[in-house]
């Protein structure tokens, strides 16, 4: 073989080469799968608003995603990644090439987050449950509550906040601001708060706020949804007549203290508006977030005579009902009979 003939060889073998590395490092680059994910828990990441390019690759790099940093690094410079970073949640595929994963991230197509909420206590409870399935933290939230002049483009105020809020499960976005996820449960309370619903609150002479107060002192005192009705007929029949409801329940969150079992005297002397021993009507706002059940029990009140109910000496969590207070009596000296030979305080 002449020379010539050699460097052209040589030429073309040096070509094949150089082309056999450059489709392997395309290859490397655009279609080698470079995510890995053992498990769904991995595969979530989280970019918080305002995030830039090192955030988003902070991110990735925490949950062991990304196999070759180096590639993803070099297409996502010159693909611009930087300049579109979407804030949210996001479900990362095992497998994903450079390009896929760089193409989803800028689109922006985010996981959405089921926002579950029931058993509300109090404000703080419902900021504390929300700041962990969305972005924004407790305190944001829990300011927004205590805001009277905000909660006012609703038409509550904090001490009604809460009849606000219908519990249920809402699908929204990781990154939702807490405005707007006050905007989008006011929507629900508007959808939850249909004409009916309006209309039997008004057969019984009370506005939605204060059905939702009602039905708040009803979902603490039963759990049994098939008694709400009755239970709610006995406080509309208290309020009919100009009595105190004397509610325990209103007791408990009017001293705070979650954990008393049992209702003494000395709880009752508590100097508060929630304390239904010393004030008459309904209490300034909802004792916690009532459950659907109890709002429409309150709404559905069963037409009795009963002025008096009491907890079954049988603990089965339902309740004696009575017309009279010798008959009440009867009742609760079998239940507190009960509760001593138990050994219950």
């Amino acid at each position: 073989m002449s020379k010539a003939s050699k460097i052209l060889v040589s030429g073309l073998l040096l070509l094949i080469l150089l082309g056999s590395l450059a489709g392997y490092l395309l290859y490397k680059v655009f279609l080698k799968p470079n995510t890995w994910v053992k498990d769904e828990s991995a595969s979530i990441v989280y970019i918080p608003t305002g995030s830039g390019i090192e955030e988003l690759k902070t991110a990735l790099y925490e949950k062991g995603i990304i196999i070759n940093r180096l590639t993803f690094e070099w297409l996502a410079k010159r693909k611009n990644l930087e300049a579109n970073i979407h804030p949210g949640k996001y479900s990362i595929r095992d497998g994903m090439t450079n390009i896929e994963l760089i193409n989803f991230l800028r689109s922006g197509k985010q996981t959405p987050v089921r926002v579950t909420f029931n058993n509300i206590r109090t404000k703080e409870n419902l900021a504390q449950k929300l700041s962990k399935e969305i972005e924004p933290d407790s305190v944001e939230i829990i300011n927004l509550l205590k805001d009277s002049d905000y909660l006012k483009i609703f038409g509550f105020s904090p001490e009604t906040i809460l009849a606000m809020f219908i519990p249920n499960t809402y699908e929204v976005y990781w990154n939702i601001s807490a405005k707007e996820m006050m905007d989008r449960l006011f929507t629900e309370y508007n959808k939850f708060w249909t004409q009916e619903r309006r209309n039997k609150a008004d057969q019984i002479g009370l506005s939605p706020v204060e059905v939702s107060i009602l039905a708040s002192i009803v979902e603490k005192e039963t759990n049994k949804n098939d008694e709400k009705a009755r239970m709610a007929g006995v406080y509309l029949n208290r309020l009919e007549k100009n009595w105190m409801l004397q509610a325990d329940p209103t007791v408990v969150f009017a001293n705070g203290d979650f954990t008393i079992k049992r209702v003494l005297n000395i709880h009752k002397e508590i100097d508060s508006p929630y304390n239904t021993y010393k004030y008459y009507g309904l209490p300034p706002g909802p004792i916690c977030v009532p459950s659907i059940a109890s709002i429409d029990g309150v709404l559905n009140r069963e037409i009795h005579k009963y002025m008096f109910f009491c907890a079954k000496e049988d603990f089965s969590g339902y309740h004696s009902f009575a017309e009279t207070h010798a008959q009440h009596t009867i009742n609760a000296n079998k239940y507190r009979q009960a509760l001593d030979r138990n050994n219950i305080k």
